[in-house]
């Protein structure tokens, strides 16, 4: 098997802009992402699937297993349309990271997109009273454009690297020549705990940057529903995590499977 992309719709889309949100520190990105997703009431025309992510299945509450997947949402708006991916993970390897990313890329760039906002948390190690939107740009020249809309790209927040797809696909969108932006919301950065407050103040940046109008009064209650799924897959990745970087016997092994 290798990385796919499975349709369940054909969309035509009208210079889309993709937003990602994948698991991450605080959660802030998929948190972010989600909450889009079910304001704008977002339909799911596509999933990918990997090798590089975690080999297991989630079983949910019917006992049904699912595959570990991100998904490909879609919303039309007046000038312009939207592509939101979010999912279950993000994979384990380096090289997984760009197969998949190159994957994401071709298939948005069909679909005529020319420009990645990508999300993220920004570990501070303490608490973040009122968290601040740290941004990264793929070319000098957006800097003024989104300074405007309030994301902090400050040099007392020297960013340094940013790790996984919210930092490879801002690289790789160059080579497809599609500006790229990433967001992140200021955390603590506790693994395992999501983070409302850098969710928040991320939102409030993004709908202005995609000149959209989202009720913000639901998100703790987003929050919570997200919460339960969100923490089952965070345990179960750390984890397997932990199994598959620290060599044990075979009779220590205690996932199932």
């Amino acid at each position: 098997m290798e990385t796919q992309i499975k349709s369940l719709e054909k969309v035509r889309l009208k210079k889309p802009i993709l937003v990602e949100g994948l698991p991450g520190i605080g959660n802030v990105g998929r948190v972010a992402a989600g909450y889009l997703i079910n304001e704008l009431k977002m339909k799911k025309f596509a999933e990918l699937y990997s090798p590089h992510f975690l080999p297991l299945v989630l079983l949910q509450n019917d006992s049904v297993a699912n595959m570990l997947k991100c998904e490909f949402y879609y919303h039309k708006g007046r000038k312009r349309d939207l592509i939101v991916l979010t999912g279950d993970t993000q994979s384990i390897s380096p090289e997984g990271h760009y197969e998949i990313c190159t994957k994401i890329l071709d298939f948005v760039s069909k679909l005529g997109a020319k420009e990645i906002i990508t999300l993220g948390g920004f570990a501070e190690g303490k608490e973040i009273i009122n968290p601040r939107v740290i941004g990264a740009v793929n070319d000098k020249k957006l800097l003024k454009k989104y300074e405007k809309l309030g994301v902090d790209f400050g040099k007392e927040h020297p960013i340094g690297t940013i790790v996984g797809a919210s930092g490879l696909l801002l690289g790789l969108g160059n080579l497809y020549n599609m500006d790229g932006l990433c967001i992140m919301g200021e955390t603590f950065g506790l693994p395992l705990v999501t983070d409302p407050k850098a969710a928040d103040a991320l939102l409030h940046v993004l709908v202005k940057l995609l000149g959209i109008k989202v009720d913000m009064s639901k998100l703790e209650k987003t929050i919570k529903e997200m919460e339960v799924r969100i923490e089952k897959t965070d345990k179960i990745h750390k984890k397997m995590l932990q199994q598959l970087s620290e060599p044990k016997k075979s009779e220590d092994i205690k996932y199932i499977g």
